[in-house]
């Protein structure tokens, strides 16, 4: 399950078809992503109910909570950070939380922003580079280290249970169950520590650090995803997109990307919006093909890889965060399609979570504010 977030939104115009259904019309977005059109699905209509906020959406992006502009605001658990409590332990890394600029769209169970990693570099590193002699060992070391402490902590905790009433015994129990998921992750982490990482046929990424080479610096990522997904280094990954105020090196473009995404309805800034956009799905759809090439038993990497492009905001311009931008690639869902809901009588965008997770083969009907899969798609 691949998750990727645009933080200055998409020009929905250019994005949504006129025409529902499986004969759309291919819009200006849409047209580099037709070459896997087949294991594509545009939806337009959705978004998470009760979350506002403009920018601040972000947060709420993979979890759904409530209110994120609000200063009482507390976070949830993100979709990927759900999946990975489960099924996490089956890869070598649990996850990956990557970014193109700043922060990413992962969090914990308490609702913690996880870091992010923005150079490919550290991030090839970590999935395919053997450490030395000493670095494994330390790495050993941590491992037991935080071993040692769970059993310091649960003897402690054992004794105070013995004094505890029926309320707080309920949270101790959930405490215990928190500490035994965690000890059997440590032991996974030790017993791939253990073992030696994919050799790949590929030399080590040069991080670009000119913000302004917006494609270099996505296709590095791109490239990074596509290794990690094909070598089952992990099975979850979330990506931030890059946007910020820089102005990007693309021919037409002359202004700050966060600036354009304020266009004001101006058509000069629309037209240089759509340059950077239109690159954005270029960039996309050579990922997608790039997973649809590569062989999974009978199926594609693409078949076999649920992948989320999309956005907390619907309007940028105006700080919307309703009728989202979304587009659905690969894993097993009924492509082909623009699934076209009323915004009024639309499903949450947490139902396509749910169609995710049921992906992942997680006996799953609700998430969030999602009560069951998306119709439709799954």
């Amino acid at each position: 399950m691949i998750a990727i977030c645009a933080p200055l939104g998409i020009h929905t115009p250019h994005l949504f078809p006129q025409t529902a259904g499986p004969d759309y019309e291919v819009t200006k977005y849409l047209e580099p992503l037709q070459e896997t059109r087949g294991k594509v699905t545009v939806i337009s209509g959705l978004m998470h109910p009760m979350v506002d906020g403009g920018h601040s959406a972000e947060k709420s992006y993979l979890t759904g909570a409530p209110h994120p502009g609000q200063p009482s605001f507390r976070n949830t658990i993100s979709v990927d950070q759900f999946a990975a409590e489960r099924i996490g332990h089956q890869t070598r890394f649990p996850f990956l939380s990557l970014s193109a600029g700043n922060g990413g769209i992962s969090y914990t169970r308490s609702g913690v922003q996880i870091p992010s990693e923005s150079r490919p570099s550290r991030v090839f590193a970590t999935l395919f580079l053997e450490g030395s002699a000493q670095q494994k060992a330390d790495q050993m070391r941590r491992i037991k280290d935080g071993q040692s402490i769970l059993d310091l902590v649960n003897s402690q905790v054992k004794s105070i249970q013995k004094k505890s009433g029926r309320a707080d015994s309920e949270t101790l129990d959930q405490y215990f169950t928190s500490v035994r998921e965690l000890e059997q992750r440590m032991v996974a982490a030790e017993q791939w520590a253990k073992r030696p990482k994919p050799v790949v046929d590929q030399k080590p990424p040069k991080d670009i650090e000119d913000r302004a080479d917006f494609t270099g610096r996505m296709e590095l990522l791109f490239d990074l995803m596509a290794l990690a997904i094909q070598t089952d280094s992990t099975r979850l990954i979330t990506l931030k997109g890059a946007g910020g105020a820089e102005v990007v090196n693309l021919k037409g473009v002359d202004d700050g990307w966060h600036n354009l995404s304020h266009h004001g309805k101006d058509p000069a800034k629309i037209e240089q919006l759509g340059i950077i956009e239109r690159e954005e799905f270029r960039l996309f759809g050579e990922f997608l093909k790039k997973l649809d090439a590569i062989k999974d038993g009978d199926a594609t990497l693409l078949d076999q890889t649920a992948i989320l492009l999309g956005s907390n905001l619907g309007n940028a311009s105006s700080h919307n965060n309703s009728n989202l931008p979304i587009v659905v690639a690969g894993g097993r869902f009924q492509h082909g399609q623009h699934l076209a809901f009323e915004e009024q009588k639309a499903p949450p965008l947490a139902n396509v979570l749910v169609s995710f997770l049921q992906h992942l083969n997680l006996e799953v009907d609700q998430f969030s504010t999602g009560t069951g899969t998306l119709t439709g798609l799954s």
